[in-house]
């Protein structure tokens, strides 16, 4: 009996380890949200970097993944008895069929053009450049209340 007990429990080890490493991905553009429909109730969101994504909480199955600046992080949620309900790694990227880079004196500075090209805060851009419209961002939102 010990013969057949042995292997079955490596076995099961085996697939609940497989089970548990596999994560999902997903995928989000930058300044973009997206729904995230859970199978399970929601008690507790973990996000990784919240300089790259946020959570917005809807209701306790629902809740809203924004993509806040490139790069990549990952998003847990967890039920009332701390088992995990989702797991994903968040890829945040840009959606680079409107921007345009010029390169002015080996300085990089990004636009949006679409339909007409706006200044687009890019990493990477001239520190100068990136500065002065984060700062503009910054006072923007202040005007209007947003955060």
């Amino acid at each position: 009996m010990n013969i057949l007990v042995k292997p079955a429990l490596a076995a099961l080890a085996s697939l609940v380890l497989a089970g548990a490493a596999q994560a999902q991905q997903l995928s989000i553009e930058a300044s973009k949200t997206v729904p995230l429909r859970l199978s399970g109730p929601a008690s507790s969101i973990v996000v990784g970097n919240k300089n790259i994504a946020d959570v917005a909480v809807h209701d306790e199955r629902l809740i809203f993944v924004t993509g806040k600046s490139y790069g990549t992080t990952n998003l847990m949620v967890f039920n009332k008895a701390g088992e995990e309900v989702y797991s994903a790694e968040v890829v945040v990227t840009a959606n680079s069929s409107n921007l345009v880079t010029v390169n002015r004196a080996g300085q990089n500075q990004t636009y949006d053009c679409a339909p007409v090209c706006r200044s687009a805060l890019s990493l990477g851009d001239d520190p100068a450049y990136f500065s002065r419209l984060l700062q503009q961002q910054l006072q923007s939102q202040a005007l209007t209340g947003g955060n």
